[in-house]
């Protein structure tokens, strides 16, 4: 019977023999490339970085390619030569690979260094490659200082590590260190369907990309995980099966679980977090896919920030839309209150419990930010003194479709016919119940020709330079209706001192200070500074409790931030020998407070009654 060839996993057989073909480390292969080209080798390199980056392979590819003896003009092993020839089959005498894990006493070191002194029988160089240096011992480390500081011409040392940090400041010292950073997911995504239509592996994109988000940045574990996947599916790929036997939560299950968020559904969230649970998920990893979830539609946000998404392509039409249906308060409170669940999910006790509580203060996050931005826009107009229209925190952006209809496909997204998604996450945005409007609160419809369009989309940020804070106060005066900026005089400050002596008269906590306020009288001397001149000590004492509150409302009314406040007590009561007056508790208590409102809020809490 004939035997068949031997298998070999794809992260053997497809293991990179020249410094092209390295996957997303172009920065160390073209510094190495460029150093081999000027004859500017170093005596002894580190190669550092998380796994399956690419570090052993580099190493090797060095190894070979200094050796070579015809090498291309670029700078690559020619194969051919007998120097290649032997180091593809494992049998040269040039490269010696040690681990550190297994030779990491004294002894091993000082073998090592006995055969450093033979020169090469053929080639340049002998090359040696210790793997995972960080487990010798610091016995070893400074047996073998010596020698890596100062090594015969002929010898490199390559050593390579994942914990960089664990190696003596000494043996940092005397290498040239390399960091390999981790691998992107369009980086892996490219080299696995490059190996797959090597070996007639039909493969969908969306399930790839999958395979590199589990794989976080490490090309060996894709490759495997490629390879157990395809064995399952017998050379058919696909999204769903990728799903599944990586055992991860896709897109469709977050945006069910959003869906049910938005309309307040506390049983539909309930059941799907139970559905998780009986396919064995644990609830860190809901709130860490949730959260990343949420990430992906802030990105979708802004196309400024679409290149940081992370996502399949034919997925990337459906985190768009259902973007356009969120807005950015929501977004960020939600992943405020997700934050907060992962923080304490570690230390409660029963952590399903803890999971649900934080799932059901989601459902109703946007009744929450909707009260909050009707009490905020209440607190301003009374402090104001002018009515401002109620401002809608959910729904839709501006310019955007009316909401819950589906909106038209952002610019950025290339084809306007995109593929459709793949099943789960197809099914779970079509067949969920749209978000009814009523949940929100009403918004009385402006006027034709009223409209309020102090919410539309924020105009760009200026760029850097010698005039970037005067854009931006003139953004900022645009975006608050004050386009100009208004010079206070005696008229215009007597009249702002009425409007803010009524302002303290309409509260009923302030009545005293209004009383006290109402008798003294504005003088402008010089442009935008008032003097409030008051007729008592005691209205002196009010007037300089209330400077700071005073200053902001003349900088509100008149967009003028070079506003001044002083105090003075006039001439002529300074004459006047008035009888000590007695004061009440509450009287006291209101002149104190007026200096300092956290009294008041601390009366409020203690319930204490001033008699």
């Amino acid at each position: 019977m004939e035997m068949s060839e031997q298998y070999l996993v794809s992260a053997r057989k497809y293991r990179p023999q020249t410094f092209d073909t390295v996957v997303g480390q172009s920065h160390i292969t073209t510094t190495l490339k460029n150093a081999i080209r000027t004859q500017h080798l170093a005596h002894a390199y580190l190669f550092c970085g998380p796994r399956g980056v690419g570090k052993t392979t580099c190493a090797r590819i060095l190894a070979k390619t200094i050796n070579c003896v015809q090498p291309t003009a670029d700078m690559e092993a020619c194969g051919e030569c007998e120097m290649c020839q032997t180091f593809n089959e494992n049998a040269s005498f040039n490269v010696f690979e040690l681990d550190g894990a297994s030779n990491n006493s004294v002894d091993d070191i000082r073998s090592l260094t006995e055969q450093v002194r033979f020169a090469p029988q053929m080639g340049k160089y002998k090359v040696y490659i210790i793997d995972e240096v960080h487990m010798l011992t610091s016995a070893a480390f400074n047996a073998f200082l010596k020698t890596l500081e100062e090594p015969p011409a002929y010898a490199i040392f390559i050593l390579a590590t994942t914990e960089k940090h664990k190696i003596l400041p000494t043996i940092l010292s005397r290498c040239q260190i390399f960091d390999f950073k981790r691998i992107q997911s369009s980086d892996i995504v490219g080299h696995l369907e490059h190996i797959c239509n090597k070996e007639n592996v039909v493969a969908e994109e969306a399930g790839l990309h999958i395979i590199a988000q589990k794989s976080e940045g490490c090309m060996r574990d894709a490759l495997s995980m490629m390879d157990r996947i395809s064995s399952f599916s017998n050379g058919h790929l696909t999204y769903e099966q990728a799903v599944e036997h990586l055992n991860v939560l896709d897109a469709g299950f977050y945006f069910k679980l959003l869906d049910a968020l938005l309309t307040t559904n506390v049983a539909d969230v309930l059941l799907l977090l139970d559905e998780v649970y009986r396919r064995g998920f644990e609830g860190d990893a809901i709130l860490n896919g949730f959260a990343q979830h949420l990430r992906d539609l802030l990105l979708c946000k802004d196309p400024k920030m679409t290149r940081l998404l992370d996502i399949p392509e034919a997925h990337k039409r459906s985190f768009f839309e259902k973007a356009q249906m969120l807005t950015m308060s929501f977004i960020t409170s939600a992943l405020n209150v997700i934050n907060d669940a992962e923080v304490n999910y570690k230390t409660t006790l029963n952590k399903r419990l803890h999971l649900e509580v934080y799932f059901i203060k989601l459902c109703y996050l946007t009744q929450v930010i909707s009260a909050s931005s009707l009490q905020d826009a209440k607190k301003k107009s009374d402090h104001l003194g002018e009515p401002q229209a109620a401002v809608p925190v959910t729904g839709t952006a501006p310019k955007a479709a009316p909401y819950p209809d589906t909106p038209p496909a952002p610019a950025m997204v290339s084809e306007p016919a995109a593929p459709p998604l793949a099943k789960p996450l197809s099914a779970s945005v079509n067949t969920a119940p749209p978000v009814q409007r009523a949940a929100m609160p009403a918004v009385p419809k402006a006027a034709p020709g009223t409209e309020d369009t102090t919410h539309a989309a924020p105009p760009p940020l200026p760029k850097f330079g010698k005039d970037f804070l005067k854009q931006m106060q003139a953004q900022a005066n645009e975006l608050s209706g004050n386009t100009e900026e208004q010079q206070i005089d005696q008229e215009l400050g007597v009249r702002l001192f009425d409007q803010y002596v009524q302002h303290l008269r309409d509260d009923a906590d302030k009545q005293l200070q209004s009383s006290n306020l109402s008798t003294a009288r504005i003088v402008v001397r010089e442009t935008n500074l008032i003097t409030i001149i008051c007729n008592s000590n005691m209205g002196t004492i009010y007037a300089n409790g209330n400077v700071d509150a005073f200053r902001e409302f003349c900088k509100e009314k008149t967009n003028n931030n070079a506003v001044k406040i002083g105090v003075e007590l006039a001439p002529e009561a300074e004459r006047v020998e008035t009888a000590p007056q007695k004061m009440s508790n509450a009287d006291i208590f209101a002149l104190y407070a007026s200096q300092n409102p956290a009294l008041k809020r601390l009366r409020d809490e203690l319930r204490l009654d001033l008699k």
